[in-house]
């Protein structure tokens, strides 16, 4: 038996460009673009508040610990 010869490597891997992966993610984009992008049981009120309940606790433990200021 003869063994076959692998394909040159110009065959295996493609080669990446910044417009080749720019126009892939546009076509990602475009396909899941009729539903809107939000999940029907996120509310942006509860978001947006347990993001800034975040925020503000981070703050007053940072301003604990910096007394000296």
């Amino acid at each position: 038996m003869c063994a076959k010869s692998p394909p040159p490597i110009e065959w295996v891997l493609p080669k990446m460009s910044l417009y080749s992966t720019a126009a892939n993610l546009v076509t990602v984009a475009a396909e899941g673009g009729e539903h809107g992008g939000n999940h029907e049981s996120l509310n942006a009120y509860l978001t947006g508040g347990g993001a800034l309940f975040a925020l503000l606790l981070m703050l007053w433990i940072t301003t604990r610990f910096n007394r000296d200021r």
